[in-house]
């Protein structure tokens, strides 16, 4: 579907569901690129709902660095209450942008974060609304990039069938970096393959494909991974911003159109924790401690 065919539909179903303001993408201070001239696209995707994907503060930080570059474009997805769910597979509305309404599986990278584990089944629930083969394996030419982030990149490995490459460490280098590899393998007309080979020559990005785990004969003797490909990083590292740049945060954040979780102003002031408590992931994933001005 177009764009227009797609608002077009939206106008007939929203009356039917809950909250339609979420649906609609009018928030003040979104950011609106032209499609045409952007060199390279990327949907953020969170895969869970608007009140908790408007409220989280990372997303705001990668959909302003983004659109602060003159050569591509951020929008937004959140995934669907079932029941505008439902009303998109009956009128035949694939997952969209909110600021253009282009089709997700227009774009040439659909970035997911996984903020917990809770988030996992909705990876496929995304993609098959997509129109996007929920298998990496499955994907060819012409399909989004299917990128994943967030502090579940301690270990990807449960739902690395899904994603064509993750984004180890904190997005301000590592978006950059993969906005860069993208743009250039577009210009120079490069095969998905090769695409994907440029990307793993990223520092802290990860591409499952360029690997291969062997289990052993008993699960506790764990197994081996062997690097399939030159490209391919052994180990992967994570990636941190050594410090916070207040150019990234945005000046005017994006306002939602109805309530969400956290419905306030949220700012960062600070990105890991003092305390080092053995039980908590975040207090490791996020070190060191880096303080905003």
């Amino acid at each position: 579907m177009q764009p227009q065919e797609i608002r077009a539909a939206l106008e007939r179903i929203l009356p039917g569901v809950q909250k339609p303001g979420r649906y609609l993408g009018l928030e003040r201070n979104r950011v609106l690129r032209d499609w045409d001239s952007a060199a390279v696209r990327l949907l953020l995707a969170f895969p869970d709902e608007y009140g908790i994907g408007m409220s989280h503060q990372g997303t705001r930080i990668l959909y302003h660095i983004a659109n602060s570059r003159l050569d591509a474009l951020a929008e937004r997805a959140f995934a669907p209450w079932p029941d505008m769910a439902a009303a998109m597979r009956q009128a035949g509305i694939p997952l969209y942008g909110l600021e253009s309404y282009h089709p997700a599986r227009e774009f040439d990278i659909l970035g997911i974060t996984l903020q917990t584990e809770l988030n996992y089944v909705n990876v496929p629930y995304l993609l098959d609304l997509a129109g996007i083969p929920r298998f990496a394996r499955d994907r060819g030419e012409g399909h989004p990039l299917v990128v994943g982030g967030g502090p579940c990149m301690a270990n990807p490995e449960p739902v690395a069938d899904f994603f064509d490459a993750f984004a180890i460490g904190d997005g301000e280098v590592l978006l950059r970096a993969l906005l860069d590899a993208v743009k250039g393998a577009k210009a120079e007309r490069l095969p998905r393959s090769e695409t994907l080979r440029a990307i793993a020559r990223i520092p802290g990005m990860y591409v499952p494909r360029l690997y291969a785990w062997t289990p052993a004969a008993s699960p506790a003797l764990g197994g081996r991974l062997e690097v399939l490909d030159e490209a391919a990083a052994f180990p992967v590292a994570r990636v941190f911003a050594e410090k916070l740049e207040p150019a990234d945060v945005p000046a005017d954040p994006l306002v939602p159109v109805v309530e969400v979780v956290q419905d306030r102003l949220g700012m960062e002031v600070v990105r890991g924790c003092t305390q080092g408590c053995r039980f908590c992931q975040a207090g490791y994933w996020y070190r060191p401690v880096r303080e905003l001005d």
